[in-house]
């Protein structure tokens, strides 16, 4: 396989609050990620948002507050590419390429659209089915080599590493003609979320936290105050034994494995260290211990944000910035779709006929 410059691609989709979940889950890690050699690309989807309805003027805001939490975690929009996916055409253009190159064979597989659809199956958005194609097309556009992923996303990374290789084969010897050698698109690879890259909901440990969730208290929401997310944690579900010394003991115990998991993930460190800390304690003890952590780490979050989406016009000019960087990489990357697919691209040195 071709050599390819080290590039982490990934997406939020503005819709509804964020929480405790997607910031565990993808933007703490999108800062972490900052302190890596690779250059990378964080993106606020909007469009995949619109494969359900959206009200305008909210989704407008939704996708404001993203990029305010991106910001206020500690994305910096000078060291990252931060911008919203609508701004770069070159994502809906190679996604009809990607159509051509995917199989229904490969949609019909996907597990979340049957999930998302439900029983109304035949009233779903050709966008909500096609989505995955659009994902493999926010990656590729900057043959990005690594994705972090959470576990409801795998399905769809297998999806744009098949279109990759389906694409590559298909147009070998295109490739080869044109100067790429072997391979044009890398085969991206997961990197794999940290303790909590699962993060589950307060009131249920079987359920995923959601923005969805009809109760509040089910989720830490990003623009929760202090007093709020403290008082969510001590009213979090929990069982009657105390905590146990080992990993083993969490098995059967999901509620008490998810708050371990969100301690560990909040201090960077293992579920281990956790119980090495907490084992033997009751939860009396340790969600006190827990609620000081997020506040701490999450209050000022908060309060980052709130400043940020009150300027929404230094918000727009950080995604307008973001916008033309990506574009930059993202048309060199369609411009050689199109020579190896076999288009006639406009040439800027042709006199106008007359």
């Amino acid at each position: 396989m071709a050599a390819f410059t080290e590039l982490v691609f990934s997406g939020v989709q503005p819709t509804g609050n964020l929480h405790l979940g997607n910031y565990l889950g993808a933007v703490k890690r999108f800062v972490e990620m900052q302190g890596r050699e690779a250059h990378c690309l964080y993106c606020v989807v909007d469009l995949h948002a619109i494969t359900v309805w959206q009200d305008p003027e909210a989704l407008r805001g939704q996708i404001r507050e993203v990029t305010a939490a991106f910001l206020a975690a500690g994305i910096d929009p000078k060291r990252s590419i931060v911008f919203n996916q609508s701004q770069v055409p070159q994502h809906a253009e190679l996604a009809w390429v990607f159509n051509c190159v995917a199989r229904l064979g490969w949609l019909n597989r996907m597990t979340q659209f049957k999930e998302k659809a439900g029983k109304d199956r035949e009233n779903a958005s050709i966008g909500l089915y096609d989505y995955p194609v659009l994902m493999a097309a926010d990656i590729l556009a900057y043959r990005a080599t690594h994705v972090p992923v959470g576990e409801d996303q795998k399905q769809h990374l297998e999806l744009t590493r098949d279109i990759a290789q389906k694409f590559n084969t298909d147009f070998a010897k295109s490739i080869a003609a044109h100067g790429h050698g072997e391979a044009f698109f890398p085969i991206t690879e997961p990197l794999i979320g940290g303790p909590a890259a699962r993060v589950m909901s307060l009131r249920d440990g079987s359920k995923k936290m959601s923005k969805s969730d009809p109760s509040d208290n089910a989720r830490i929401n990003l623009t929760d105050e202090a007093d709020t997310i403290a008082q969510k944690i001590r009213r979090a579900k929990t069982d009657s034994e105390p905590l146990p010394s080992e990993i083993a003991g969490l098995k059967e115990r999901p509620e008490a494995d998810n708050l371990v998991g969100i301690y560990a993930a909040l201090a960077g460190i293992t579920r281990e260290a956790v119980l090495r800390d907490f084992g033997g304690a009751q939860f009396s003890t340790f969600k006190p211990a827990l609620a000081d952590l997020a506040v701490t780490n999450l209050a000022p979050i908060a309060g980052e944000m709130r400043r940020l989406t009150a300027d929404p016009g230094h918000i727009d000019a950080v995604l307008a910035d973001g916008a033309g960087r990506a574009e930059t990489i993202a048309a060199q990357t369609l411009d050689a779709v199109k020579d190896i697919v076999g288009f006639v691209r406009r040439s800027p040195n042709l006199q106008a006929v007359r």
